[in-house]
This record gives C-alpha cells, structure tokens and sequence, in this order.
C-alpha cells in the first residue's frame, strides 16, 4: 500500500491537539468528532502510540466477550448475482453494461454450482453481491426478470438465497445495496445477516460534479443512514463500513464513522465494521488517483476501535493489503490497529469487487495471524453474538439453518460441522395454544406478573442514545389568548380550513377558550352525525402477545418464554368469535404481536376460522403492521395480500400502528414498527380495493401538539384522496387514543410523560372534529384509556361515538390502565346518561343493527358469560 491521497485542504493537527487527543485516548476518555479528526492525522510516533491504545481497547473487548486472542474470519463463496447496476460510482468495475455480459444475471444453475463447490470445500457463507435495482435503469434486467417470473431483482434475490440453503447449506449474507424498511421484511427470514457498506457520509462526494458518487442515487448519504437505522430497527445482523481515499477528507472521514456508532448504538444491529482501503482500477474515472496510505488506513482502524468501542467488531479485507511492502508486514499493522476479523475469504471464488486482489490462502492467513500472536477461528456469516442471542436477530425460518452450523457454546462456527441442505419453510407450528392464554380475563384480577418483559434492556435498544431526540420543549402548552381566539373565529366559518398556526393555538386552549372551542366542535357534531351516541357490540380478540418489534410504547408484547406470554390455537380464536356471535356481537377486533413463527399466511386462516365459525359476524383485523408482516413473510404485493385477507373473510382493517404519522416521533417511539409511509401505502391500499379502515392517533407521550395537527392532516388527505380516487370514503372513524403510561417501557426508562392532561384531551378531541369536518364524520372516545367523567366532557366537546363493549380489552389493562377490560350495554348507557343523548348500537360501518341482534346482545347486556366478573350479592 503506497502513495499519497489527495484528503483536500486539511490542515495538520498542532503537537498539542494531537498530545491531548493521544491522552484522552489512554485513558479510556470518550472522544469527539473533532479529536477522533485529529487522530487520523496520526504519523510517526503518534501513530505507534495510537496503535498500542486502540490494540488495548480490543483486547479488552475480546477478553470480555470469552475469545483472548482470537481472530476471526468466514469461509465464503462470492456470488456476483448480477453485475448490473442503476449507479454511477466512478471506481466501480464491478458494474458492467448489458452488452459485455452474456445474460443479466447468473442463472439458478450457475448459482448452485457455485454454492455447491463452495459447500464441498467446507465454506459456510454465500455472499450475494450485486448492484443497486439494475431493473430501473437496464430494460434487459427489466426483460430478464420479467421473463423467468420474478417482480424486481429482489425477489430473485429472495428465491435464491431459499434455493442455497435448501440444496447446500450454506448460509446467505446477502448484499444488495441500498434496502428500504420493508425489503428488509422480505429478506430477513431467508438470510440470517446483510450488509451494505455506508462509504462515507461526505455530501459533497454525491452532489459536487466529477466527485466519486456523482450521479448514484444510492449513494445520497442520507439514504444509506437510513438503510443502517432500518437493519437495526427491522434486528437484521448488519455488515458495514467505510472507504477510504475516495475524495472525502479527515472531517467527513471521522463523521462517518460516528455516523456508524450512533446506527450501532441506537438499535445494536451493526455486526461488523469494515474499513476499506480505496484501491485504483483501470478504465474508471479515479483510475489515476494514488491508493490509500497504509499509515492512514492503520489511523483509520484505530480510530474505529476507539470510537466503536471494545464490544464492536472491526474488518480489514486482507486481500487489500500487501503481506510485505516496502518493508512493512501490513496483516502486523493492521492487527496491532485493532481489528479483530479478517472478513470473508475464499477457496474458490475471486473478489468479484476487486478482482485485481486475490483472496490469501487461509492457511497462510492464519499463520500469519498465529505470529502475531493471535488465533484464527472461523465464524459463520452471523457473528456469534447474535447466534447465541437468536430472537429477535435471527428468523425462526433460519435459525435452525444457522444452528447446524455454529457451536452453541461460542457461537463460532464447527469447522467439522458437515454443509448440508436443509429445508426452508415456514414453521408448521403456528397458532398453538401456549402460555397464558387465560390473560383476557385474568388481567382484571390477578394482573400481569411483572411490569416489564424480560429482555426490557435490550429489545428496545439504547434508551440514552433516544433522549436527544425527544422533543420536551414542544410538549409545554403556551396560551396567547389572542391567537387562539382568532383561530375560534376562523374555525366557526371554516372548521376544516384552519391553517396549522391557528390549529396548534386551539390545541392549547384553557379555561374560557376551551369551553368555547368544545361547544364550537360539540355544534359541529350535532350537525354533521346528530345527538345520538353510537357503540358497537365486538369482541377483540388478541390471538398473541409474543412480539420482538420492540415497540417502545408497548406493555402487551412479551418475549415467548415471559409468564404473560401466550398465543391462541385457530379452535381457540373460533371459539371467542362464536361465543361473542351468541352473545349478540356484529364484530370481532382481532389483532397480535408479530410473532416470529407465524407465517404470512396465518392471518388468512384467523380470518377464515371466524368465517366458518360465525359467518354473518364482520372481521375487522389486522393492523398495517401485520399487514407488511403477512405480504413480507409471504413475498406478496401488499395489494394481493389484502385481496387474498379478504377473500378468506376480511371485512375492514383497524387504523392501528399509526401511533404519530412522522418518523421524527415514530423512531423515538418505535425500534421496527413500519415507517409513516409503509402505514399510508396499507392504508391508501385497502381504500382503493374497498376495504374500510379506521384511523387513530396515539399521543401525549414524546410528541408535541406540532405532531397532532400535522397527523390529523395527513389523515384528511387521506380521506380526500379515496373520495376522489373511489368515489368512496376510506376512514370509517377517527379514535385518538391517549397515551397510557404506567407500564410503557419508554416511561419506565424515564423518556415518556405520563400521558396528556385531560386538557389536552379535550382540545385535541374537539379539533379533530373541526379538522376533519366533512371527511371523517365519526369521532370516537376511547373509553378503555379515559375516565367516565373526561368521557362525558368528550362527548360534549365533537365526539359521537365511544367504541364497543369489546369483552377483552388487554392492550390498555397490560400498560396499566384502570377502566377495565370490557363494558357491558348497561354500562354505556350509564356512561353517557347524564349528557342527555340517546344511546344507539351500530354496526362497524355505521350502519343500522338488525332488530335480532340487537334483542341477542340485550339479553347478555353485550358481554360473553366467560368473561363477566361475577357480581358479589348484597348483604
């Protein structure tokens, strides 16, 4: 490795910046952008000095992690599945043009033969690289694919990384390039780790004409981070790194690598980082710019290791380095930098990225690691903390895969482990009574029986690097009584045409203001949907609660081995619904966690259970989350999933999983529930196909009344747009949902407030009723969540409607609510008695109830027998 690179104008570090950054770097201090941009200058004697600290630091992490001394690597075949690409890197010559290649992609032949030499040679890992989307910009990806029936290059991916684990074994690290959050949905179960290299976070090598990403529209350095933050939501093992001497300079080349440890840090999903050196290449535009140093790819390492800690993993490819060159044994250099794995090496396969550069034999490699006084061990594909912790890293459709392969004590690899095919499935094990399934009744009397699930530190994870982001400022009403009058004046000739300005002074509305704002919403009601108030006679039926999305708001999700932790067998679920059906209900509310074994395919038959059960009962199931989860595990287009939902008894979708409609919230709130958009997609989906939905807001939790107006217009474009498109309303109701803080996991690690005030309450109910006049005509109060008496001040504040009898409400009673799990017919009635309206049963599209069911839910006031708590007899 030799030859200066061109880092532009940076200006050396004076003697004492570097003295100062040196000592901080001993004593374990933790750095900063700026002394981690210092240390990269690090020549000479400072750069010995940083050496010995960042070598110390991994030798540590080692130590901890129970493998002194060790080095890792994993024995690969490199499967270059296509080398078409929509990118324009301007060091590429993987990429490639139709012409000089005989088909687009490899074909499932020549992918097996590879796989299969590679398994008879004890390798393990399938790497699948290939470039970005090649179909967008190559019509002869687009023809190829189209005509061997496959949708995208993705799903190719997809059916192959099921073939190489089925015919040898072999476990796919899949890498190709930039993924959105549900791509990783679709890839997860058939890969048990990806990888994307992040190469630097420079802007100015993407925008600036002639700079290395010029003209890659994968390559916008805010995409790649956002494909870093959805591995780690998604709990995807993710492979990445930087580059070095592509043009970017000491600043941006520190940046980037803090850009890494916030991503690693935020969800722990960042397996390994890979610090790769810049090598030129004939025929490419930067074929004239000189190599990466080897002292300031040794800087870089050390600077990794520090900045990522003991606990990280750091790579070098070491078919990038030079055994000996001018003198220097660069495997030494870059062992005493602080890396602890050499990467993927193959016995049979060339570096397809780097052809120029063959892959050392492995027995060489590792004696060179012995001399160092390090052994090299072997490790899959997936490192073996995530082996050895399983859920939620590893998807149960690959974990018995990657079992077969790794020694449970480490987590390494068996090296005499045989390399076999094993089928791929989904589990046959689905929707088997387990656990507490008694917990809809038995939340009212014994509770739950801890406040948190057991791997509470970690499924959610790192609560202190999510306190930056919450916004407590916004959250503090301020009152200008002016303003917000104003706006009262603005609402009363145009409810709906509020501009966000007057919106946000209503939400903080008080005393006077308030009364008058909830007798303007209370007259809007009245002459939209008039005086009656309406309820539906459902049950909900919540068929599991074992979920690893680590929904940080959530008290109902539990690990599969928590004491409340249960799932209902498909008898089970037909049973409730046949015992609600008797009990006079119209419809069932059926959704669960995302449990790890349930295929895509499950929903279909919890729908059709029903169906066959109680035919004439309307299913209203499966929020969008569960609708990704079901299209992804079944690699089916959201559309054709739904159509297929429907069709085995599907009648309308809850608005669920909405919580607050902007990612800036959402990722505070959330690890890996689906994204804002990924919610409008299901949604504006099921309109289109005349399925109805509901909608709803959760808040008063870590957002500010910014985030209400914002969600309660996106939720009236919505609205607008299927009238327009269908001819037909989407959104049957609108339910905002308080936050219930008692037992939510971000209350508990102190982030969360505890849920709006009965103030805020009011205001954003009565809005709501302006907002969306003439779109969403129904507001709901959610009594599960509310006092009876902030009820009633609801009812006379825009709302129509208090939700259903429900007879299992366990979501809310598992956070801690105290309003208990169900309401009988009586008890509605006695609700909203003293607000003088009339109290009418309707259906889950608002319509009339037939008279029979209406005299059947009389007779059980509205509650199955089973779950009834038993009245004690006066004495």
């Amino acid at each position: 490795m030799s030859g200066a690179n061109d880092l532009g104008t940076n200006a050396s570090p004076t003697p004492s910046a570097m003295r100062r950054a040196l000592a901080r770097a001993r004593d374990g201090k933790t750095l900063d952008v700026t002394e981690a941009e210092v240390l990269l200058h690090a020549r000479g004697d400072a750069l010995e000095t940083l050496l010995d600290h960042a070598g110390r630091v991994r030798d540590a992490g080692l130590s901890a992690a129970g493998r002194p001394g060790v080095i890792t690597y994993s024995r690969k075949v490199f499967v270059p599945l296509t080398r078409l690409c929509r990118d324009r890197c301007h060091y590429c010559t993987f990429a490639t043009v139709p012409g000089r290649l005989e088909s687009p992609f490899l074909s499932p032949d020549e992918v097996l033969e590879i796989a299969r030499q590679g398994a008879a040679l004890g390798c393990k890992e399938a790497l699948f690289t290939l470039g970005d989307r090649p179909e967008d910009r190559w019509s002869a990806a687009a023809e190829w694919l189209d005509a061997h029936g496959y949708d995208d290059t993705l799903s190719y991916v997809r059916a192959m990384a099921v073939m190489v684990l089925e015919e040898t074994g072999l476990l796919p690290h899949l890498n190709p390039g930039v993924l959105t959050w549900s791509d990783l949905q679709r890839l997860k179960p058939v890969a048990p780790s990806m990888g994307m290299m992040l190469e630097t976070t420079s802007t100015r090598l993407f925008t600036e004409k002639g700079q290395a990403h010029y003209g890659s529209p994968d390559k916008d350095p805010a995409v790649r981070l956002r494909v870093l933050e959805d591995a780690g939501r998604s709990s995807v093992p993710f492979t990445t790194g930087i580059l070095l001497g592509i043009g970017e300079n000491h600043r941006e080349r520190a940046e980037s690598i803090f850009a890494v440890r916030a991503a690693a840090r935020r969800y722990g999903g960042i397996q390994e980082v890979i610090v790769q050196n810049f090598r030129a290449k004939p025929a490419t535009a930067m074929m004239h710019r000189p190599d990466a140093e080897r002292e300031e790819m040794a800087a870089a390492i050390a600077v990794t290791r520090l900045v990522m800690g003991p606990r990280a993993h750091v790579q070098a490819p070491p078919n990038l380095i030079g055994a000996e060159s001018g003198g220097v044994d660069e495997y030494a250099l870059m062992v005493r930098a602080g890396i602890d794995d050499w990467g993927g090496v193959s016995p049979l396969t060339p570096d397809h990225v780097n052809p120029e550069r063959p892959w050392p034999q492995i027995d060489d490699l590792a004696a060179r690691t012995a001399a160092l006084g390090f052994t090299l061990r072997e490790r899959l594909t997936v490192y073996p903390e995530y082996v050895r912790m399983g859920e939620p890293w590893l998807d149960p459709r690959v974990a018995g895969h990657v079992a077969a392969l790794a020694d449970p004590e480490t987590g390494l690899a068996r090296e005499d482990a045989p390399v076999v095919g094993r089928p791929w499935q989904e589990p046959e094990a689905v929707l088997v009574s387990s656990g507490r399934t008694d917990l809809h009744t038995g939340i009212d009397g014994r509770g739950r029986s801890e406040d948190r699930r057991g791997d509470f530190d970690s499924v959610y994870g790192d609560w202190d690097e999510l306190r930056a982001g919450v916004d407590r400022e916004g959250a503090v009403p301020r009152r200008f009584d002016p303003e917000i009058a104003a706006a009262l004046r603005s609402a009363e000739s145009d409810p709906a045409g509020l501009t966000d300005d007057e919106a946000l002074a209503l939400l903080h509305a008080d005393g006077p203001e308030l009364e008058a704002l909830a007798d303007l919403a209370d007259r809007v009601r009245r002459d939209t949907v008039g005086d009656d108030v309406t309820f539906v006679v459902t049950r909900n039926i919540n068929f599991t609660n074992v979920c690893y999305t680590g929904c940080r708001f959530c008290a109902f999700a539990q690990r599969r081995t928590d004491a409340d932790a249960y799932t209902l067998s498909l008898d089970q679920v037909a049973d409730r619904a046949e015992e609600a059906w008797n009990a006079g209900a119209t419809e069932v509310c059926m959704q669960g966690g995302i449990h790890p074994d349930l295929p895509g395919t499950a929903y279909f038959d919890i729908a059709a259970a029903v169906r066959d059960r109680a035919p004439d009962m309307h299913v209203h199931a499966f929020s969008p989350m569960e609708v990704v989860n079901g299209a992804s595990r079944t690699d089916l287009p959201i559309r054709e999933w739904l159509t297929r939902a429907r069709e085995a008894g599907l009648g309308s979708i809850p608005g669920t999983a909405a919580e607050i409609l902007d990612d800036e919230v959402r990722w505070i709130l959330t690890k890996g529930k689906l994204p804002a958009s990924e919610w409008i997609e299901v949604i504006t989906a099921a309109h289109d196909l005349g399925i109805p939905t509901t909608s709803t807001m959760m808040y008063g939790h870590v957002d500010s009344p910014r985030h209400w107006v914002a969600h309660l217009k996106l939720l009236r474009s919505l609205q607008e747009r299927a009238q327009e498109r269908n001819g037909r309303p989407g959104f049957t109701e609108f339910v905002p949902l308080p936050f219930v803080h008692t037992n939510a996991p971000i209350y508990l690690a102190g982030l969360a407030r505890t849920g709006p005030t009965v103030r805020e309450n009011r205001a954003v109910h009565a809005l709501a009723r302006l907002l969306l006049h003439g779109s969403i005509d129904n507001i709901q109060c959610s009594w599960v969540k509310l006092a009876e008496d902030t009820c009633r001040q609801l009812l006379a504040g825009g709302v129509n409607d208090v939700g259903g009898t429900l007879m299992e409400e366990t979501i809310s009673r598992m956070a801690g609510s105290g309003q208990g799990s169900y309401k009988t017919i009586s008890d509605i009635r006695a609700l909203v008695a003293p607000t003088g309206r009339p109290v009418r049963q309707r259906t889950t599209l608002y319509g009339e109830v037939a008279e029979d069911r209406r005299r059947v839910a009389e007779a059980s006031d509205g509650v199955a027998p089973s779950v009834r708590r038993p009245t004690l007899p006066l004495v």
